[in-house]
């Protein structure tokens, strides 16, 4: 059973990574429900390299995330725009990390405590 169940995770961990890196690619750069609502009654004007709002909408009150310059910031490693598969791959392998040492430190700690009853 043990090997059986470490083939499972190999082949999951194997299509989710294929899955977040490829599949990434054919997201759409449209802006998603709530970009869309917060721009409504705003006209977006390219201005110099940078994007100007003109009128009365909602995003021209907002402000950057202070993450906002982090490496894996807008779906891009180092705001690179070809590298969204990787960041999708690194996020993906972050999660399995932090998920799998939650889950084991879990398991763990109830078979110490299921060991001293």
């Amino acid at each position: 059973m043990t090997r059986r169940r470490g083939m499972f995770w190999a082949i999951f961990a194997v299509v989710t990574l294929v899955v977040a890196g490829g599949v990434s690619y054919f997201a759409s750069s449209s802006p998603d429900g709530l970009d869309s609502a917060t721009l409504q009654g705003c006209q977006v004007i390219e201005n110099g390299g940078e994007e100007v709002l003109t009128g009365d909408c909602i995003a021209q009150h907002a402000s950057d995330h202070p993450l906002s310059a982090s490496p894996l910031a807008d779906y891009t490693v180092a705001g690179h725009e070809w590298s969204g598969g990787l960041a999708g791959v690194i996020g993906v392998a972050v999660t399995l990390a932090v998920a799998g040492a939650a889950f084991w430190a879990i398991s763990r700690s109830k078979s110490r405590a299921a060991g001293r009853e």
